[in-house]
């Protein structure tokens, strides 16, 4: 297995994610996707754009908002190494991303990230809270500086 980065379109990012996220849909929004691939057959992607939080949302700092593999071996860290490289060549100073409490973290560690802490809450409230199927769990906040 020989994975390989490149670019793909958000439209096909929101199908892979569609199909094989564990817990979340595609985002609504974006700056930039990328995909793995494995030969032809496309092994994970990445959406990329602004923080979610508006306090972070500083101009130069960009959220991984939703990361997605079919489980190919090493293509999460890929991934997050592509982003930042992107990130960085686009002028972004830092780059975040949240996982479950539940989740290690492992190939956020490998990738240089640096945990933060909790954050966030369980789940949205007031207007925000939309029904969403999402699991009623606190977040970790992961970044890494470029």
């Amino acid at each position: 297995m020989s994975l390989e980065i490149r670019p793909i379109t958000f439209k096909q990012a929101c199908g892979f994610i569609k199909q094989y996220h564990r817990h979340h849909g595609p985002t609504v929004g974006h700056k930039f996707p990328i995909g793995i691939f494995d030969g032809e057959a496309m092994a994970g992607c990445a959406v990329c754009g602004r923080p979610v939080s508006r306090y972070l949302d500083d101009g130069f700092t960009c959220e991984v908002n939703r990361l997605c593999t079919n489980g190919a071996f090493n293509a999460c860290s890929m991934l997050y190494g592509a982003c930042c490289r992107a990130a960085k060549a686009m002028g972004y100073k830092k780059i975040i991303t949240y996982t479950l409490e539940s989740e290690s973290g492992t190939s956020l560690k490998a990738s240089s990230f640096r945990c933060a802490g909790r954050a966030g809450g369980t789940h949205w409230t007031g207007t925000r809270n939309r029904g969403q199927k999402i699991p009623a769990e606190m977040k970790k906040r992961w970044y890494r500086d470029l």
